[in-house]
């Protein structure tokens, strides 16, 4: 049966994204949705772009828009931006790549190319966070990318009545948080915890710290 998998912020954690690959072992017919932030602050953000590009030929990649994304596009074109990219992670990702101007062609276009969200019939994935009244296609950006998730006071259902994937809130002790109708997967792997790659419909969890070790 087709799988629905979601992964959390992997922010350059390119080992714990590889070993995550290995456990899932993707087909064709599966979906993997990658909710944001795969750059800025872990070692490798070349590199797991790399294995993200390489992964559409094994399955149907769905990549989603973050804020470090969106930081980093605006580096790159828009004057003034660069000093506050670098400041929040973009130095790493720098480094990966020697400079902006080193990155190459396909992963910028794969950038460029990601969605601000996802829905199916039963779930709607997205970076950060919504408004539950609102429909997808008019939630503000400010809303879908860098809002956190108050883990105490969490949005309500969406209106529609499906359950919400995201990430951008880093939960620091490194569980997902699930309250039901939102499901957050950023699991902190730059913090010292785990990346998360979570089966929607089944709820089956892989984890991996930065250094490729499965959570067992």
């Amino acid at each position: 049966m087709p799988r629905t998998i979601a992964i959390g912020d992997i922010h350059g954690c390119s080992q714990a994204l590889a070993a995550l690959i290995k456990a899932i072992e993707p087909t064709k017919d599966d979906i993997l949705v990658a909710l944001g932030d795969f750059i800025d602050y872990g070692p490798d953000s070349r590199g797991v772009l790399d294995q993200l590009i390489a992964l559409q030929e094994r399955c149907q990649v769905i990549p989603l828009f973050g804020n470090h994304e969106e930081m980093l596009m605006s580096a790159i074109y828009e004057t003034g931006a660069l000093q506050g990219w670098l400041a929040c992670g973009g130095r790493a990702t720098l480094d990966s790549y020697g400079s902006l101007s080193a990155i190459p062609n396909d992963h910028a276009k794969f950038l460029l190319l990601c969605r601000m969200y996802h829905e199916t019939d039963t779930h709607i994935f997205v970076h950060a966070n919504y408004l539950p009244n609102v429909p997808m296609e008019k939630q503000p950006d400010g809303y879908t990318r860098w809002e956190f998730i108050d883990p105490a006071n969490p949005p309500a259902p969406h209106y529609s009545g499906r359950t919400v994937i995201v990430g951008h809130t880093p939960q620091r002790t490194g569980e997902i948080l699930d309250v039901g109708h939102l499901v957050c997967i950023d699991t902190s792997c730059t913090g010292g915890k785990w990346l998360t790659a979570f089966d929607v419909n089944t709820k089956q969890v892989w984890q991996a710290n930065k250094y490729g070790r499965l959570r067992r």
